[in-house]
């Protein structure tokens, strides 16, 4: 066990088990001229470089349906503290 590689592809994943540094968290994240999604720093897959414009409007439509989702909670919550009457046939 000893001998496995701390980086590197299984199946067209990229995975990377090395101690993560600043830098290297840095560099990762912010790649100007890459495609929307970069190899993770730490871990198994992708994730988003923040220096493409394309990632902003992911994080953008996120957030947004975030917001929508929190608000049709707390509706469907004040909605819901009227009492219930249930009716149970024999």
């Amino acid at each position: 066990m000893a001998d496995m590689p701390k980086s590197g592809e299984l199946f067209g994943i990229p995975y990377n088990f090395e101690r993560p540094s600043l830098g290297r968290m840095l560099s990762s994240y912010w790649q100007p001229g890459e495609g929307m999604l970069v190899e993770k720093p730490f871990g198994v897959g992708y994730t988003l470089n923040v220096a493409n414009w394309r990632a902003w409007v992911v994080l953008a439509v996120a957030g947004v349906l975030f917001y929508l989702e929190s608000q049709s909670d707390d509706e469907a919550v004040e909605e819901s503290d009227d009492p219930v009457e249930v009716v149970v046939d024999d």
